[in-house]
């Protein structure tokens, strides 16, 4: 059962009101008492504007076809989840702490302090609001590369340390003002000296109006061999209502010639190759192949059958779940690469251990995965969409150096 938006908000409201009571008790002794009516008044006007927020999107929300409103929207789920997932854990801390004085009261038939299990809620609120608030500054801007060296024995000699820069999800309505962070991506992969530059969808989040003023920068992509693409499943539009079939294909159809423009080969459902000498690798991209939900488009059997030939073959399938779903037991494709999970925007790396909720919905959902000397590679992505931030989980461009040999893997 969904609940409605009013239920949402009643439920809110019954967490706020229990949650301004552990502030109560908090600052009861505290040197802040004396400021308890200026934080009365923040407290519960954060709550109003949420709901009013909210109320007018929920009523609205079928008429938005504009990406500025959808950010607006984007930046006030931010801030909700800024505000109130510490609010939830002060809530939890709260509710243990009355029910351990309860049950000390009921049996011991004596009071019992247990301020510091509050005070423990408290300070848990404080960092995990500390993480959240990076996430949405400093984290969703912190670039990394990611590198890696995997050796084929299939790869032509000439193609012997060919070096592969992807990115991903671009979702370029969360850059809105922000070129200047366009252009740190595209000076990072550049300095990287790239042979080919493998770009796995979602260029937008919705609308082909996100690439205003950014098709210059992105056009400074710069590779020896050649710069290919594929579509993502927010590029066709899907998750928006349009006042018609014809608006829609007009979207899709600018998105499509925008990245021509910017000099990438989009792949749609076809193969390609890098010729380096006499020798050709197959460069394979399928529109997006996703499960339920997510619709598929693609014909991977269509555009592998021009590949046949190749010695050695490379996919852009913009969802990883298509790999053990139909590359691995309908091709021979040697090395795919994906993005779409964006690591869920939120985990931690602890040596060799990495972990993100995503894996729960996607196996293969961030870094490079083996099946019997077949390859796929999941970048996490560069833009963010709903949670408008990172945390351990930063925005990734991926470079990966084929060498020709027998298998092996080593990382960096």
């Amino acid at each position: 059962m969904i609940l409605s938006f009013w239920q949402v908000s009643f439920y809110l409201l019954l967490i706020d009101l229990y949650v301004f009571y552990a502030f109560k008790v908090f600052l009861k002794d505290s040197v802040l008492k004396k400021s308890r009516i200026v934080f009365t008044i923040i407290y519960f006007f954060v709550s109003l504007y949420f709901v009013v927020i909210f109320s007018i999107i929920s009523l609205k929300h079928s008429d938005i076809r504009d990406f500025h409103v959808i950010n607006f929207l984007f930046f006030n789920i931010s801030l909700f989840i800024l505000f109130y997932f510490p609010k939830l854990l002060i809530f939890v801390f709260h509710l243990l702490e009355n029910l351990i004085w309860l049950s000390q009261r009921i049996i011991f038939k004596r009071k019992v302090r247990v301020k510091p299990v509050l005070i423990s809620g408290f300070v848990l609120a404080f960092f995990l609001f500390l993480f959240f608030l990076y996430g949405m500054t400093l984290g969703r801007y912190n670039f990394q590369v990611k590198k890696n060296v995997i050796s084929f024995s299939k790869l032509p000699n000439n193609f012997d340390n060919l070096r592969i820069v992807q990115i991903s999800d671009f979702h370029l309505g969360s850059f809105y003002g922000n070129q200047k962070g366009l252009k740190n991506i595209v000076d990072i992969v550049n300095s990287l000296n790239p042979d080919v530059i493998l770009f796995t969808g979602d260029m937008v989040n919705n609308f082909f109006e996100e690439t205003s003023g950014d098709g210059k920068i992105l056009s400074g992509f710069k590779a020896k061999y050649g710069k290919f693409s594929v579509l993502g499943n927010h590029d066709y539009g899907d998750y928006s209502d349009w006042i018609n079939i014809e608006e829609k294909r007009t979207n899709f159809e600018k998105l499509i010639s925008f990245q021509r423009e910017i000099g990438f080969e989009l792949l749609l459902n076809r193969t390609d190759s890098i010729k380096i000498g006499e020798q050709e690798i197959a460069i394979i991209g399928v529109e997006n192949c996703g499960s339920p939900p997510f619709r598929k488009y693609g014909d991977l059997l269509k555009a592998a059958n021009a590949a046949k030939d190749f010695p050695f073959k490379i996919l852009l399938t913009h969802d990883p779940s298509h790999w053990k779903r139909e590359v691995l037991p309908k091709t021979d494709i040697d090395l795919t690469f994906s993005g779409h999970t964006h690591g869920f925007q939120i985990g931690f790396s602890f040596g060799d251990f990495h972990w993100s909720p995503a894996k729960y919905k996607y196996p293969e959902w961030g870094g490079l995965y083996n099946q019997n000397g077949r390859y796929l590679y999941v970048n996490t992505g560069l833009g963010v969409i709903g949670f408008l931030g990172r945390i351990g989980m930063p925005p990734e461009i991926t470079l990966i150096t084929l060498h020709t040999s027998s298998t092996k893997i080593s990382k960096n």
